[in-house]
């Protein structure tokens, strides 16, 4: 099993690399950034990518699309401080082979590395119940805590998408060049899990997440929108 840890807190990263080799696992490369992660898999054979979620601001499940690319048959295992089912179903939906939490005990995290290898998708056991909004809101369904990962310009997106923007549309609307468009177009179908523009927008007027009357994005708990796919009468 040759390993590879990306994580943003290096001491944590060079803690997990030692233990991990005292346990016999090969470390091939430490990075803790996520370009330098990209150069590392391109130069090295990688079985598995350990890697954490978030970046300083910046959450990966957005450029998994990239670190496929750069090895296709790297299998991903993300680490997190925090575990929720939001998390789970979006990376889930990102093709993720496992999830684990940063304060599993070093057995647990052995083992999940373990059954990703032998080709399990494997979730941490203390990931466990629905996703809920606060007190008094109904549960989120899968599209919506999907959402929940979708920066400000991807929702600004989405909204595009809704409107029917192509691409060339999208970038002129939101001042940014087509090819930026276009990647964070893959970012939202990733993150939605959808297979195409029309599904995930789709998706978005579906389950309320987007008026397609107005184009405006709305808000969870808003009984408006959240609850317009299980209304009397609702397609």
């Amino acid at each position: 099993m040759r390993l590879l840890i990306c994580d943003y807190q290096v001491v944590f990263a060079q803690s997990l690399a030692h233990l991990l080799t005292a346990y016999r696992r090969e470390v091939v490369a430490v990075t803790h950034r996520f370009d330098h992660l990209l150069d590392a898999l391109r130069r090295e054979v990688v079985d598995i990518c350990l890697l954490d979620v978030v970046f300083g601001r910046e959450n990966v499940l957005g450029r998994l699309p990239e670190l496929r690319a750069a090895s296709p048959g790297t299998h991903i295992v993300l680490l997190a401080s925090e575990l929720d089912p939001a998390l789970v179903a979006a990376a889930r939906a990102a093709g993720v082979r496992g999830v684990g939490h940063k304060r599993q005990p070093a057995a647990e995290i052995l083992d999940l590395l373990d059954r990703v290898y032998a080709g399990e998708r494997v979730v941490a056991e203390s990931v466990a119940g629905p996703a809920t909004l606060s007190a008094g809101h109904r549960p989120l369904n899968d599209a919506q805590r999907l959402a929940v990962f979708l920066t400000p310009r991807e929702r600004e997106v989405l909204k595009g998408l809704v409107r029917g923007d192509d691409t060339h549309k999208l970038a002129r609307s939101l001042g940014i060049a087509p090819a930026t468009a276009r990647c964070h177009v893959q970012n939202v179908l990733t993150k939605l899990g959808a297979h195409s523009r029309l599904e995930a927008a789709t998706t978005a007027v579906r389950f309320g997440m987007i008026s397609p009357e107005t184009g405006d994005w709305l808000k969870p708990g808003d009984d408006q929108i959240w609850g317009a796919a299980h209304r009397p009468g609702a397609a």
